[in-house]
């Protein structure tokens, strides 16, 4: 059961992928799977912290979030070992992490909706929860990852989101007083 799982998994990403397919799609594939880069986020972040004063305690939040997030993706993946789908593109991401499950970019991305629905304000909460989807479907899209991988990201990004809430209190707070 478990293999016709899989093989179902590796059909309908198959299916999703446009990474060798020159066009709008790939395109926009490329910029949204981009856009969940864990360097990128964190530079924006510590940007909005630095620049926007009012909004220094939600960006080290969401910057607690991220490696809270990264560390235990990592620690699952290589647990898990599942190997990325074949295919040229994305060397970059291949070499620096040859493992798929969980996504580290749909659990950054999900993480991130959940707490910026929580922080506020509510456009940024909303513009997130539509965001996260994009990045996960882009990482099938891009050939880097299976449709499991992203559910799994999902799911855990949503509890780590959660997670890092409680967190708060105890980790961050004290920074602040």
């Amino acid at each position: 059961m478990l293999a016709q799982l899989e093989k179902k998994d590796a059909q309908l990403s198959q299916q999703l992928r446009v990474a060798e397919k020159p066009g709008k799609r790939r395109n926009l594939s490329i910029l949204f799977g981009h856009s969940g880069d864990s360097w990128s986020l964190l530079v924006m972040l510590a940007a909005a912290a630095l620049l926007v004063p009012s909004w220094r305690e939600n960006a080290f939040i969401m910057i607690a979030g991220i490696v809270l997030t990264a560390v235990v993706v990592l620690a699952i993946k290589f647990s898990v070992r599942r190997q990325r789908p074949e295919g040229e593109w994305g060397q970059l991401y291949r070499r620096a992490d040859p493992h798929s499950f969980p996504s580290g970019h749909a659990a950054r991305a999900a993480m991130l909706a959940v707490l910026g629905l929580a922080l506020g304000p509510p456009w940024l909460g909303w513009l997130l929860l539509v965001w996260a989807p994009l990045v996960g479907l882009a990482r099938v899209a891009t050939g880097l990852h299976y449709v499991s991988d992203i559910l799994a990201g999902w799911a855990l990004g949503i509890v780590m989101g959660l997670v890092t809430l409680q967190l708060i209190p105890w980790v961050l707070f004290p920074v602040f007083t």
